[in-house]
Order: structure tokens, then C-alpha cells, then sequence
């Protein structure tokens, strides 16, 4: 299992553009992928999911991969964050 932390700083969070980015990086993964913030925990590949957590700026979230692709999973997703500006 991999885990990461991001610090959210995109000034409006994970809304409705990112989120589809991270979910379709999320997508091309078999590894099961969690995004997890204030104790919930949602499937990174669910739209609605990574939605209804309602990350905003300063928001501290951490992704988790489990699976044979995890390692790769998690480099790709970190990836997508920095190069969108949403995450340090």
C-alpha cells in the first residue's frame, strides 16, 4: 500500500475540472485508490465521490493505492496534482 499527503492550494479546491482530471488518472489504474479528508474516504475513480468530500483550499488530503500498480497509481496522480496547481 502507498500513501501520499497533499496540501491543497488551488484557490478553488478540488472542483468540478480537476476532479475529473484526477479521476480519469485515477481511471487508467488497477490499484483500488482512496482520496481521503476530514475522516472520509471515497474510491479516487468516482466522480461523485471525490465531489460530494467538498475539498477546498488549505485542505489537507491524503491518497492511498493498494495493488499491483499501486507505486505507478500514485506517481501519476501526484503528477496530475502539482501540474494543475492544486497541490504542493
Amino acid at each position: 500500500m502507498e500513501k501520499k499527503n497533499f496540501h491543497i492550494i488551488a484557490e478553488t479546491g478540488i472542483h468540478a475540472r480537476p476532479a475529473t482530471l484526477l479521476v480519469q488518472a485515477a481511471s487508467k489504474y488497477n490499484s483500488d485508490i482512496t482520496l481521503t479528508f476530514n475522516d472520509k474516504s471515497v474510491n479516487l475513480k468516482s466522480i461523485m465521490g471525490v465531489m460530494s468530500l467538498g475539498v477546498g483550499q488549505n485542505a489537507d488530503v491524503t491518497i492511498t493505492a493498494d495493488g499491483e500498480d499501486e507505486t505507478d497509481a500514485l506517481a501519476a496522480i501526484s503528477d496530475a496534482m502539482k501540474k494543475e496547481g492544486l497541490a504542493e
